[in-house]
Formats: C-alpha cells, sequence, structure tokens
C-alpha cells in the first residue's frame, strides 16, 4: 500500500513557491489552509483573525454558507455555455444587480480590471457615438493616487511609480488631476472629455476619503460638461462602508458604476459594469466580450451576493462595527498611531514611523494572530469581513494596542 503524501509545513510551502512562482507579490508569511467565517487557519492549524477580507472580496467571510450552497447547487448543474448561447441564470442576476445599484443595464465581467479596462471603451464609444467627439481624440480624467488595476492600459495612468516603471509605452488618452480637488478637476475638463473615472474612497492610497460635496460636486461637474461621471466602486462597494456603495454617503448616482471583489463572494471571481441604458446601450454585438463573463456559476453566486444585500444586514453592521472601529483607532492616537481615515469597516491607520513600517507592523500583528496587509510607508489597512463581531473587533484592536506598545 502506498504510505499518504506528507503535508509539506508553512516554511516548506513557502520556500518551494520560491524558484516557481512569479514574484510579482510579497505575502505575508503565513501559510492559508483553511477558514470559516473572519477566521483562517494554517498548514499547522494557527489561528488568525482576518481583518484584510481579501481586500474586500471577502465582505461577506470566508465560506459564507448561503453563497457556498449556491455554487454547490449550480456546480451540480452548468458551469460555463459562454456567451454564444444564452444560460438560464444571468437573466435574474443581471435584473437584480441593476435594481440594487439604481442602474438600468449590466456588463458581467470577471475581473475588478476588466471592468475599469471595460467601462474606458464604453466611455470612449459613447463619446464619439453619442457626445460627437472627433474619433481618436476622447479623453478620461482621473485622479492622482488611484488605484484601478495592473493591465497596460490603466498603468498608463497610475502616479505609482512600482506600477509604472519598467512598462512602457503608455496608453494615451487620460489627464490625472489631484484627488479631492473639484477646481483642478474643473480645469482639466474639455469637449474631448469622454468621463471622470474615480474611486469614491481611494483605497490603496491608504483609505483616502474626500471631503463632503467632492462627490456632489463631480457630479454636477460632469452633468454640465456633458460627459459620464463612472465610479470604481470595487473596493468601496458591496456594504464595506455602511451603504451599498460609497457614493450613497452623498446621494450621488453615477452614470457608471464599477463593480467586482465582493461580487463573487469570495467564491469565484465576478465583476460587472452598471450603468445607464443610453451609456451600454452603445455596445454592439462582437464590439466586446469576455468567454467567462457572466458564466452560470458566477451568475448564481452573484445572485447570491446581491441578496444578501437586499436585506441591508450587511450595510448595517459596517456602520454600527465602523463606530467601534473608528472608536478604538481613536483611542490609539498618540500611542503609536499618527494619524488615521476610517469609514464603514474600512480603515487606513498611519503608523509612527519610528514603531516601524506598515510592512514591520503587519508582520507582529501576523505574530499575534490578526492579519492586516500594509500599503505606502507606515500605513496599514484594516478592512475586516462584515460578519466580524463586535468582540472580535474590539479584540483585534487591543492586539493593534498592544502591538505599537511594543
Amino acid at each position: 500500500m502506498t504510505a499518504p503524501a506528507r503535508t509539506r509545513s508553512s516554511a516548506e510551502l513557502m520556500e518551494a513557491e520560491e524558484p516557481v512562482l512569479a514574484h510579482n507579490y510579497h505575502p505575508l508569511p503565513v501559510v492559508v489552509a483553511g477558514a470559516e467565517g473572519a477566521w483562517v487557519e494554517d498548514v499547522e492549524g494557527r489561528r488568525y483573525l482576518d481583518m484584510l477580507a481579501g481586500y474586500s472580496a471577502l465582505n461577506f467571510g470566508h465560506r459564507h454558507p448561503g453563497l457556498v450552497a449556491a455554487a454547490h447547487r449550480q456546480l451540480d448543474r452548468l458551469t460555463l455555455t459562454s456567451r454564444a448561447f444564452h444560460n438560464d441564470r444571468l437573466a435574474v442576476f443581471a435584473e437584480r444587480l441593476a435594481a440594487l445599484t439604481g442602474q438600468d443595464m449590466v456588463l458581467p465581467m470577471n475581473t475588478g480590471a476588466e471592468a475599469v479596462e471595460s467601462a474606458i471603451k464604453v466611455a470612449r464609444k459613447w463619446a464619439y457615438d453619442v457626445k460627437g467627439v472627433p474619433d481618436g481624440q476622447a479623453t478620461i480624467v482621473v485622479a492622482a493616487d488611484n488605484f484601478h488595476g495592473r493591465t497596460t492600459t490603466i498603468v498608463s495612468f497610475s502616479t505609482d511609480e512600482t506600477a509604472r516603471t519598467g512598462f512602457g509605452p503608455f496608453t494615451p488618452g487620460f489627464r490625472v488631476v489631484p484627488y479631492n480637488d473639484l477646481a483642478a478637476l474643473e480645469a482639466a475638463v474639455d469637449d474631448t472629455t469622454a468621463a471622470v473615472l474615480i474611486e469614491p474612497v481611494q483605497g490603496e492610497a491608504g483609505v483616502v476619503i474626500p471631503d463632503e460635496g467632492y462627490l456632489t460636486g463631480v457630479r454636477e461637474l460632469t452633468r454640465r460638461a456633458g460627459c459620464l461621471f463612472i465610479a470604481d466602486e470595487i473596493q468601496s462597494g458591496l456594504g464595506r462602508t455602511g451603504r451599498t456603495l460609497a457614493v450613497e454617503h452623498e446621494g450621488v448616482v453615477p452614470d457608471v458604476v464599477l463593480l467586482g471583489k465582493a461580487l463573487g463572494g469570495g467564491i469565484v471571481p465576478v465583476s460587472a459594469v452598471v450603468a445607464r441604458r443610453e451609456v451600454l446601450g452603445v455596445l454592439r454585438p462582437g464590439e466586446h466580450g469576455s468567454t467567462f463573463g457572466g458564466n452560470p456559476l458566477a451568475a448564481a453566486v452573484g445572485t447570491a451576493v446581491v441578496e444578501l444585500l437586499e436585506t441591508g444586514e450587511y450595510q448595517r453592521r459596517a456602520a454600527e462595527l465602523g463606530v467601534v472601529l473608528r472608536g478604538g483607532l481613536a483611542s490609539l492616537v498618540g500611542k503609536g498611531v499618527v494619524g488615521f481615515r476610517a469609514r464603514g469597516l474600512w480603515a487606513g491607520v498611519d503608523i509612527d514611523p519610528a514603531i516601524g513600517t506598515g510592512r514591520e507592523v503587519s508582520e507582529r500583528l501576523m505574530r499575534e494572530g490578526v492579519l492586516v496587509k500594509d500599503t505606502h510607508g507606515s500605513t496599514i489597512r484594516l478592512a475586516p469581513p462584515l460578519c466580524v463581531t463586535g468582540g472580535e473587533l474590539e479584540s483585534a484592536l487591543g492586539t493593534l494596542e498592544k502591538v505599537l506598545a511594543g
């Protein structure tokens, strides 16, 4: 009888990755083998509270039973047809998602970057077909310190040199202005402008929240200028900030909303462009597509995600527990925290550089059983699953206090 293969240790698995995986990530040294709710477990059985939630892809926690059940049911029936044929899950997904977001039509894709790329194409097509911009002259205005993905076109308008250096030549047609600056935005918009593309909250930049009135100003400016307002809600949307969409904090309805991450329930990659009919209506057969976009498995899981959000439970939890998060962080200002920005269950926390870099603080927290991730400099991000309990959140904040105290 053949003996069962020995399970490799965390150290062995990390070492095995080194020669065979491209080095485009620098993960924390933890090897996750199982997870449920807000907790993950490594190969050796050590448990960690997940305070990152897959950059908001796991808003409903790991292996949410309703989402897993929806996936299992669909796996037993049909997983993929391509869009060469209709499938029996796509219509209800599109209907429910459009209703949830207050839009008319849905363009289903897979990854967040795909949604952004799709929106860029749609905005340009709209500019030529509807606005009357001369062919090849459409421009899109974006904000500095943005993060919309890592494809060649998207990094063309990134201001992060790590994302850009070595990947040119870059795609033209973009104008970069400071975030949260309506005067600069207005100066950049002209008759060639197809759209303004911004994050309602800048995630990768450190959970940067604009001044009250900024989003309203963007909406009014784009309406006056006759161009589209595209809100990238891939990280900020679907409950994270205490509302279904972050733009709802100012009662704003963009022309186009981009969704991803949590839309797949942490099970499959699902993204979407949702927009007004006159915007997405510019697409004709053959002009854009995706083999896996709108596949039955994705549509079934995505519909189950929408059903969870339709109750409002997760939005309420994010808003209520966001009060706990802000209060806990406020108590740490001057005790190793020099500042923070928080909305709902999402925070960027600036650590005193004398204590360590964001990476170093993340590693110390990991050793204490709490998983977070650094961003620029000494900033860490907190984005726990929306199913986290108040006690778990307070425990994580207590661990942060302990780590900062040394």
